[in-house]
């Protein structure tokens, strides 16, 4: 890990799911996959659920895991030891007498710097809603990388979710997901309306091919913040390289401040955000 970053170097780990690929083989593998994006790396990124498989629905139960878990514990071991940020995307985590989905980002240093346990859960042809409990606490964290927020999957569809982020500092949003193929035109649309709309970074790094009965879109994406396609994977299992310049969104947003422009501002009132008109209409 470089100090006193001016260009972030990504890689988006862009995971397939081989039929039948328990968690006890699946997570040795990712970790030697980490291994390989890591070497000139900054920031390495894991996609939704990714141990258990976002579409097995009857494994969340049986593999959730504590903050505290083998899993956890084994991709801060591996942070530290290649010195990388890592987003070790989402886990099925056992929280307050419930299951969450839960995002977190690892330091260098091996220590968790974040956690994010996504707030809009999917129900249409999904059993996420019914298994799991949304989160509702909206933050950022300041890093090396500038300040970061994490959004997850369906939360693309949310914009307001995106606002809470930025008029906290966000300049990177990072956004592992298990987007289906049959929906991968709203995922690029959606990817690149938040990075614009917001002046941000966004990092979306999505599954990729057959998962149970549904084909992960892949097209894992890295977009600036004017919205430009700076790097986009295919639809197989890969890494994504990206390096971005870190300076190019305090650029755009003194270039064309649309933000400060805004005459509605988004507050979130417990776990449901509402619209806050400008006084006077």
């Amino acid at each position: 890990m470089r100090s006193g970053l001016q260009h972030l170097r990504i890689a988006c780990l862009q995971l397939g799911y081989p039929p039948g690929e328990p968690k006890t083989e699946r997570v040795p593998r990712v970790v030697g996959l980490i291994a390989e994006a890591a070497v000139g790396a900054d920031l390495v990124v894991l996609p939704e659920l990714w141990s258990t498989g976002y579409f097995s629905f009857d494994r969340y139960a049986a593999e959730a895991e504590l903050l505290q878990g083998q899993t956890i514990t084994t991709l801060r071991q591996t942070a530290s030891r290649h010195r990388i940020h890592l987003m070790a995307g989402t886990f099925v985590e056992r929280h307050d007498q419930s299951l969450s989905n839960c995002a977190v980002l690892i330091g260098p240093d091996g220590n968790i710097m974040h956690t994010y346990r996504k707030v809009h859960l999917f129900g249409y042809e999904s059993q996420e809603s019914r298994l799991l409990t949304p989160g509702d606490d909206v933050t950022v964290v300041p890093t090396v990388m500038g300040t970061v927020g994490t959004t997850t999957c369906y939360d693309l569809r949310f914009p307001e979710l995106y606002r809470l982020l930025v008029d906290q500092g966000a300049r990177l949003i990072i956004v592992p997901a298990a987007w289906p193929a049959a929906r991968l035109e709203h995922w690029q649309l959606l990817l690149r309306a938040r990075a614009l709309e917001n002046q941000v970074v966004v990092v979306a790094c999505n599954g990729a091919g057959p998962q149970e009965q549904t084909e992960l879109a892949g097209h894992s994406m890295v977009v600036g913040p004017w919205g430009q396609i700076v790097a986009e994977a295919g639809g197989e299992e890969q890494i994504l390289r990206a390096e971005l310049d870190l300076a190019e969104v305090e650029r755009v947003r003194m270039d064309f401040p649309v933000l400060d422009h805004r005459r509605i501002r988004v507050e979130s009132l417990g776990s449901v955000p509402r619209v806050l008109p400008r006084p006077g209409g």
